[in-house]
């Protein structure tokens, strides 16, 4: 009986230990700062009005910018998550950052379906999100190194950037919002 109980428990373990060991993994976030070149495409923002991605990026304020799907059940509710409580946290010093996240299905992510996105995680009016053609989503997503060849395959990145010009912080992985908020507090501090 002692040697089938043993591996059971073996097994058990063996199991518990892989599962540590992914969320061990999955908890890594690295950072780099990085030079993008932003495409000159229009986005159709989810307030309907086309917009250009360069002049939307450059509008003066400290940036966050995601990619997201609207029927995404795994990474965009959790990453969405973190900027809704991020705003929270920064309370109104929230109406100087500009949040933007922009749709990897833009097929099936209409203004209509981003606006109640956005109303699901409380976004603010300083966190706009964006639709547009399927060819400016990929440019896009291209531009900034999150283009994986289809939707199910997106991997969790945040970028930041304290002001135009200004090189940006590439955040991967699943960050906290107090790191977050931490992450944005040093980018502004730094010359």
């Amino acid at each position: 009986m002692r040697p089938r109980i043993r591996g059971r428990l073996g097994a058990a373990l063996t199991c518990a230990t892989g599962v540590l060991l992914a969320v061990a993994t999955a908890a890594t976030v690295s950072r780099a700062t990085v030079s993008y070149d932003t495409p000159a495409v229009m986005l159709v923002r989810a307030d309907g009005k086309s917009v250009s991605l360069p002049q939307e990026l450059d509008d003066g304020r400290p940036v966050l910018l995601n990619f997201i799907f609207t029927t995404c059940s795994s990474i965009c509710p959790l990453t969405s998550r973190t900027l809704e409580e991020f705003q929270q946290k920064l309370g109104s010093e929230a109406a100087r950052v500009h949040l933007m996240s922009i749709s990897i299905d833009p097929e099936q992510d209409t203004p209509a379906r981003l606006t109640e996105y956005a109303r699901k995680f409380h976004a603010g009016p300083e966190w706009q999100y964006y639709t547009g053609s399927v060819a400016a989503s990929i440019a896009a997503q291209r531009a900034f190194d999150v283009y994986r060849g289809e939707k199910m395959s997106h991997t969790a990145v945040t970028l930041m950037r304290a002001a135009p010009g200004k090189p940006w912080l590439r955040i991967e992985g699943f960050i906290t919002p107090d790191e977050l908020v931490d992450d944005y507090r040093n980018l502004l501090a730094s010359p």
